[in-house]
């Protein structure tokens, strides 16, 4: 017979379990979800949308001009933004919301905008990344700084160029989200001074750097964790192709060099101890198998090359099952492609124009075009379908770079200098659920 206590403990068991699981489905904390993946387990979302696109419960205005996507925890969002309404400046903020309706609950000045190259393609492009009760934002500039998640006070700020000697491989500043693991944040200063580097989250102070000799500098991919034969390895891509650092020290386990090109921009997937990295400019796809080498340190394996068919410059690619989906390049024209052999399924245009950012989930893709279209579409290898699309309110301004972040039944895009909130949930999931 089971005592009082024991019941006790169970009930308090299954409620700890319940608040764990509440507190997982009610975060996307950095750029493209706390897995990097850009995919999301939310079940019992629209499968298809009615004409106009799902109902759009709020719309912030004002809220920064910039290409960060949400970052979304505890009922706040965070983002980078410039030419805030209700700011006696231009300047680039940190800027906190409420999930609830978009009000602004503070913002905290960041550094000067980025006005470096084409006017359309300036502002903000870093997302932040939540923690507990801090939120850690890097600007284009190479300024990485922390503050209180309720107040927006500022904790500690390094510069990645001036403290690391950092260098980007490319004109269009520092992109990166910065990943916490455990005690440490690990970001990429890039370059043979400081190609990555961990530090205290609580402090900022020095860790470990780690230098990948002929290293070209940063590139915009953000670092993505991972356990091979019970070594955590920092998995990235830089200017100079893809890396594989071990967290414990910071050793450099593995590196993948590709070409020198315009830019290396996309997030590496990883599945178990496989690494699909990938860039646009006519480099491609590869993917990599990491093996550890018995000694505490980790080898890869070319599973196949860098395929140019496979190549994206900067929307990323998804991984749904064993299949990849992403933009052909930046030409607006999805694909779909087999994981383990490179093999191209489909390549179909759809709605929209120009580049796409991509998430995943329930079964289905979401495409949100540089024109200002939001696309669902079947995540289906064998053909591509779109089951609704509509445009944006506030696009065409400037390209619709930011992703899309899917969340607790719900579609948040970042278009410019607004963010909106759209209900995807299917609206008979309570009726199913209670057998109505």
């Amino acid at each position: 017979m089971i005592s009082r206590r024991q019941v006790l403990s169970l009930v308090l068991f299954a409620v700890a379990g319940g608040v764990q699981q509440g507190l997982i489905a009610a975060d996307w904390p950095t750029f493209r979800g706390a897995d990097r993946t850009a995919f999301s387990q939310e079940k019992d979302l629209l499968q298809e949308w009615p004409a106009g696109g799902p109902k759009l419960l709020w719309k912030a205005d004002g809220s920064g001009r910039g290409y960060t996507s949400p970052a979304i925890s505890n009922g706040r969002i965070f983002l980078l933004g410039d030419s805030i309404a209700d700011v006696s400046d231009s300047d680039e903020y940190l800027i906190c919301l409420d999930l609830k309706d978009g009000k602004r609950l503070w913002v905290n000045k960041a550094g000067s905008a980025w006005k470096n190259g084409q006017p359309t393609w300036q502002s903000s492009r870093s997302t932040p990344t939540v923690d507990a009760d801090r939120v850690y934002a890097l600007t284009a500039d190479g300024e990485l700084f922390c503050c209180n998640v309720e107040t927006g006070k500022e904790i500690w700020r390094k510069d990645l160029k001036k403290d690391f000697g950092g260098v980007k491989a490319d004109i269009w500043g520092y992109s990166e989200s910065v990943e916490i693991d455990g005690n440490q944040l690990v970001c990429t200063p890039g370059g043979e001074k400081a190609t990555m580097v961990a530090l205290d989250k609580l402090t900022g102070n020095t860790i470990w750097s780690v230098v990948r000799e002929g290293d070209r500098g940063a590139g915009h991919a953000s670092i993505v964790k991972t356990d091979i034969g019970g070594v955590r390895v920092y998995v990235q891509t830089t200017g100079g192709g893809a890396l594989g650092v071990r967290a414990t020290d910071g050793k450099l386990l593995w590196s993948y060099p590709m070409e020198k090109t315009t830019a290396i921009i996309p997030t590496p997937i990883v599945k178990d101890d496989l690494v699909f990295a990938v860039a646009g400019y006519k480099r491609g796809g590869a993917l990599l198998q990491q093996i550890p080498d018995g000694n505490g340190g980790v080898d890869i394996k070319e599973i196949y090359p860098l395929k140019p068919e496979l190549g994206n410059k900067h929307g990323g690619v998804v991984l749904v099952g064993d299949y990849i989906y992403g933009d052909s390049e930046d030409s607006g024209i999805p694909f779909c492609a087999e994981l383990k052999t490179g093999k191209v399924q489909w390549r179909k245009r759809g709605t929209g124009s120009g580049s796409i950012a991509m998430a995943a989930a329930d079964g289905r893709l979401y495409l949100h075009y540089a024109n200002g279209t939001m696309a669902l579409a079947k995540a289906d290898p064998n053909d591509y379908e779109e089951v609704g699309a509509f445009t944006v309110p506030g696009s065409g301004e400037r390209p619709s770079w930011s992703h899309p972040v899917i969340l607790d039944g719900k579609l948040y895009l970042r278009e410019q200098n607004c963010v909106l909130c759209f209900d995807i949930r299917e609206k008979n999931t309570d009726a199913k659920s209670s057998g109505n």
